[in-house]
């Protein structure tokens, strides 16, 4: 069973959403909001799947709910579904986190077989919205910006920041107020991001790269 949240707030997309995923089997809605604040205060969040984001919403917009949601919940598969195509929202989802990009026209079917593709690792994206983010990384100022800015998360600077202190991972964990799971999942990202092996590799390479 695929549990999944649904952010919108437009409540009647939102409902229609959630009569869609909860009539078909193997998939189950276990919450939706009309904001993200909503979502973090709640406890359902760390035993979700797949996250279905809007970009546009009250307070917290859906790009900032993304790097949240991957900062405290790295597993968590989030998909935006939002009716905006332009090449800044598509970027900015993809490096906050976004596992996916769909428009909201997308059909039922189709979203169905996203939210399953996701769940199973993939990248689900319409066809046009994939031609623009093949568009957004052949353009040299996207790959420049890639390389400089969005290398590393936020999360994952903080992590690499501490092990250069000399701080182990329980302490990292009980500093930055997550799991020593979570801890060694942003090490690996940092070593796979870096292209290193060892901790000693990533320090030096971040500092070299003035990533830390």
């Amino acid at each position: 069973m695929i549990s999944v949240i649904i952010v919108e707030d437009n409540k009647i997309i939102c409902e229609s959403l959630a009569s869609l995923i909860n009539g078909t089997d193997g998939f189950s809605c276990t919450a939706y909001y009309g904001d993200c604040e909503s979502m973090f205060r709640d406890t359902k969040l760390s035993g979700a799947d797949v996250v279905l984001m809007d970009i546009e919403l009250p307070g917290m917009n859906g790009i900032e709910g993304v790097k949240k949601i991957k900062e405290k919940y790295p597993d968590v598969s989030v998909i935006m579904l939002t009716v905006y195509e332009d090449n800044q929202r598509i970027f900015d989802a993809l490096c906050a986190g976004a596992c996916g990009y769909l428009v909201k026209k997308t059909p039922p079917a189709q979203l169905l077989e996203a939210i399953k593709d996701v769940n199973s690792g993939g990248s689900p994206m319409s066809s046009h919205i994939a031609r623009k983010v093949i568009s957004i990384f052949q353009q040299d100022k996207w790959k420049n910006k890639l390389n400089e800015d969005s290398l590393l998360s936020q999360r994952e600077r903080e992590v690499l920041t501490s092990l250069s202190k000399g701080e182990s991972y329980q302490e990292i964990a009980d500093n930055l107020y997550i799991s020593i799971d979570t801890v060694r999942h942003h090490i690996r990202n940092v070593y796979s991001k870096l292209h290193v092996h060892s901790q000693s590799e990533a320090v030096a390479k971040a500092i070299r790269k003035g990533l830390i």
